[in-house]
């Protein structure tokens, strides 16, 4: 069946039902890429209530969507369904959200009573056929395929207190509430339920319980390891030994194909691996798989240790760069020798990653989660499912099974090992480039700044050949790694690695970053004026964070030192765009989420296309009442308000904001909580509750932003109040400095573990205030930390995603800052060290240029995306100020 068939089914189903039912002139329909929607014009609409969800499997799909309809077209409540079976199965899918998943149809109904008497003539037309359990509704009965929960019926959005466009609706007083979409059915206290009583349902295995769970009548569950759709992971004991175990459930119908093959079958092969290898030592021992309340549980002996994914993240924060390669290649030996055990016991892996392993505290290793493992010869179907950047790629299009998608996966892991990530190379649009050698131009920058010994990347991209046919076998690679000088080869000087070449892709990068950023522009759209990936959370459409402010700032700076004649129309479009979409009523707090980041963007956009209405709207922005606001932070609170007001006092001299930068500082100081070794801010209750008492040191959130904002705020206000409590800021973040080796690190909050050298938490924003600090202080020791920092953000730089807030883009603002300060070339060496690397990375599509952010997609937006790299790139070549930062007075 072609593909475009499969998309009709469904529809076509629909239409035989309105002209069975004879009910075609009441219904208008609605259709786009993923639902199906009905709407009856005589029906009563409510923007919230009980609504109905009714779950299907692809196999099932059909049969249910023709007994729902028979009941549906007869009444008048606005329905949706998933319009092809493939929409069928990613709502079923193991990566799908647990808050989301399974929701086929979905009714509105008119009235609770409505709600009642549809979900029951749902329930007897379905009964007995297939569909997952929605785990954010309550069953109408078990085992029933209709579900429901209380939430929103239109799209209502506003944005959260974490500067989030989230979901809502209304309590009773007309309050808004988040409609929260979680995994778990959880009704707002002043809903009544008009269905019947339910059974209740096993309790929920996240949440404390009075007592352990005790499963198959022997497994005593202390915690979940994680939750995921397809079923959750637990440590346990088994009570009949007292041994330490590993319970993995797998849930009826999710991720299931037109056969009703689903994860239980795939976690019944895991069993079948596991029992086959043991006694080897190569995988946990098994103990028993059970069913309860329909779902499938494998019990299995807990490995002692860490996976490999966290023993590499622990040991690139604990050991230093020189400890860590010793350490490391020691590793890649072994991983070597598992995969050829496996192969040796006539496994095929199909999912061998860092994730899969289980590093023991004597080093040893263990294969894990073995789910996708067969037998050579087995007669298992290929399969698509995997992990990206770790699996073949023909694995990941269902090639038959082979050991050589096993080689590419030990030299994606082995990489990961060394460099602490795999570069996610984005598909090219034409692919003029083979995918073997855009890898081996990333890994060539990556074995330069860790020193690889020479060999040891040849190995790896021996094993990941584009070719099946060409890649090295694990006894090849046994014997090339025996070869292998473990010595780290001499230190390249800096003229080595920045050659020509790796120069011309930096700027063949910026080149397609801007193409793409001009091109994909949509001033038509009145929500979005470029288009941003939403899975970390979406932010309001104007702002610096996720919105058109921070594109914009980027483009303007562009303009200013190429002047690219195409941009000033578009700077002038974006600028009014965005100037007739904000309220100088009143602003909310914060540089990032905030008002006033928006007013900075806009004024420059002003004064660069010479647009006086542009400017005089910034300014009415950036002096328009703050929301209310206990946060104090950069990126939500005060300290980024007060921020942008310093920076546009700068460029203005106009009083009033300077009243404003004054006002936002003696909030500081009136918070600061002074204590022996410095000052902080903890987070009050009524800024984030879960955060409360919190004391973040970090830029985004904490005491090095809220530092740089009161440093800069009495350069303004002439006050050593202000400037005395700067100070208190760097002696917090000095007395909170772990070193390792050469580095200096710091925890998100205090009394916490380092956490990655990034602009958000870690030692590039740390760094960036503290060399700041020295600049206004003449103190040495705030000159020695920041250099501290940017040897950690060196050590770390090949695990480091690309992007400003946690990654290279911001860590190089950071190292260009170092050399701005001291005049030192050796920290522009660094920044270019890292531009290089962020360019190998690059993607070519037709004349653009995009980059992959933090969860492997394309997106604009200035904080996980492509304008905050190409504000980076753009510096490297073009000395400029740093975005969002103030300048220190001359």
């Amino acid at each position: 069946m072609t593909s475009h068939a499969t998309e009709l089914d469904l529809e076509v189903l629909l239409h035989r039902a309105l002209r069975a039912t004879g009910t075609s002139e009441r219904w208008t329909i609605d259709v786009d890429e993923t639902w199906c929607r009905l709407a009856c014009p005589s029906g009563i609409r409510r923007q919230q209530g009980w609504k109905l969800h009714v779950s299907a499997t692809a196999a099932s799909a059909p049969h249910v969507l023709v007994k729902a309809l028979d009941v549906l077209l007869r009444e008048e409540s606005t329905f949706k369904f998933a319009r092809s079976l493939e929409q069928v199965g990613a709502l079923n899918s193991r990566a799908t959200p647990r808050g989301s998943s399974g929701k086929f149809i979905t009714v509105y109904p008119p009235s609770d009573d409505d709600a009642a008497r549809l979900a029951l003539a749902l329930h007897e037309a379905t009964l007995g056929l297939a569909g997952p359990r929605i785990l954010s509704d309550q069953p109408y009965a078990p085992q029933s395929l209709v579900h429901y929960r209380y939430g929103a019926f239109v799209g209502r959005r506003r944005l959260s207190e974490h500067g989030l466009l989230v979901w809502f609706i209304e309590d009773p007083d007309g309050n808004p509430v988040e409609d929260k979409r979680t995994g778990q059915y959880a009704p707002p206290p002043w809903a009544v339920s008009p269905f019947p009583a339910s059974v209740p349902l096993p309790p929920q295995r996240d949440k404390a319980a009075s007592g352990p769970v005790l499963l198959g009548g022997r497994f005593s569950v202390r915690e979940a390891i994680r939750h995921t759709n397809k079923g959750g992971v637990y440590r346990g004991t088994d009570v009949t030994t007292g041994a330490a175990v590993v319970l993995k459930e797998a849930r009826p119908h999710v991720d299931g194909d037109a056969s009703g093959f689903d994860v239980r079958d795939w976690l019944r092969a895991e069993a079948r691996a596991l029992e086959k290898l043991k006694g080897t030592g190569l995988a946990p021992e098994p103990l028993a798989m059970f069913e309860t309340g329909g779902h499938l549980f494998l019990a299995q002996e807990e490995i002692p240790g860490v996976p490999l994914n966290t023993w590499v993240a622990e040991r690139f924060r604990d050991v230093g760069r020189e400890s860590y390669r010793r350490d490391a290649l020691a590793q890649v030996g072994r991983l070597v020798e598992l995969i050829a055990s496996a192969h040796d016991h006539g496994w095929i892996l199909r999912d061998f990653t860092p994730g899969n392993v289980m590093v023991r505290p004597d080093g040893e290793l263990r294969l894990i989660d073995l789910e996708l493992a067969v037998l050579e010869g087995d007669s298992m179907l290929p399969t698509t499912v995997g992990t990206p950047c770790f699996s073949a790629p023909e694995r990941l299009v269902g090639a038959p099974v082979a050991r050589t998608a096993d080689y590419y996966s030990l030299g994606a892991t082995m990489c990961f090992v060394l460099a602490g990530k795999v570069a996610n190379l984005l598909v090219e649009e034409p692919a003029a480039r083979p995918a073997q050698e855009r890898f081996a131009d990333w890994l060539a920058v990556c074995g330069r700044m860790l020193r690889l010994p020479d060999g040891v990347t040849e190995v790896i991209l021996g094993l990941m050949r584009d070719d099946p046919a060409e890649r090295m076998d694990p006894a090849a690679a046994r014997e090339a790694l025996r070869k292998v000088n473990p010595a780290p080869p001499e230190r390249a000087t800096r003229e080595r690695i920045r050659t020509g070449a790796a120069s011309d892709a930096t700027q063949v990068a910026i080149a397609g970053m801007v193409n793409h950023l001009v091109d994909s522009m949509t001033p038509a759209d009145d929500g979005r004026l470029w288009p941003v990936s939403t899975l970390a959370g979406e932010a309001g459409p104007c702002t610096v964070q996720q919105g058109a402010a921070g594109v914009l700032a980027v483009l303007t700076r562009y303009y200013e030192v190429t002047g690219d004649p195409r941009l000033p129309e578009l700077i002038s479009t974006a600028g009014h765009w965005i100037a007739a979409r904000v309220d100088t009523r009143s602003i909310r707090p914060g540089l990032h989420f905030g008002g006033r980041g928006t007013a900075w963007a806009l004024y420059e956009a002003g004064l660069a296309v010479r647009d006086e209405e542009l400017t005089d709207r910034a300014l009415a922005l950036a002096l328009a009442p703050l929301e209310p606001t206990p946060s104090y932070d950069i990126t939500h609170g005060c300290a980024g308000s007060g921020l942008a007001a310093v920076h546009l006092w700068h460029r203005t001299g106009d009083p009033r904001l300077a009243d404003v930068v004054v006002a936002d500082a003696d909030r500081l100081v009136a918070a600061a909580r002074v204590e022996s070794a410095g000052v902080s801010w903890p987070v009050p209750a009524e800024a984030v509750s879960q955060e409360a008492g919190k004391r973040y040191l970090g830029f985004a959130h904490g005491t090095a932003g809220i530092g740089c904002f009161l440093l800069a705020a009495a350069a303004v206000s002439r006050r050593r109040d202000h400037l005395r409590l700067a100070v208190a800021a760097g002696e917090s973040l000095a007395a909170g400095v772990l070193m390792v080796g050469r580095t200096a690190q710091w925890p998100a909050q205090t009394a916490d573990v380092p956490t990655a050298p990034y602009w958000c938490h870690g030692a590039a924003g740390v760094g960036a205030f503290l060399i700041r600090l020295w600049q206004a202080t003449a103190d040495e020791r705030f000159r020695d930390l920041a250099h501290h920092a940017a040897e950690a953000v060196m050590e770390r730089a090949t695990r480091a995603a690309l992007t400003q807030c946690h990654g290279l883009a911001g860590n190089g603002d950071f190292l260009l800052d170092m050399a701005e300060a001291t005049g030192d070339p050796a920290y522009r060496a660094m920044a270019d060290d890292l531009a290089t690397l962020i360019a190998a990375e690059r993607a070519h599509r037709g004349t653009h240029v995009v980059f992959p952010n933090e969860h492997g997609k394309v997106s604009t937006s200035w904080s996980d995306g492509s304008s905050g790299i190409l504000a980076f790139l753009l510096r490297s070549r073009h000395p400029s100020p740093r975005h969002w930062m103030v300048q220190q007075p001359g």
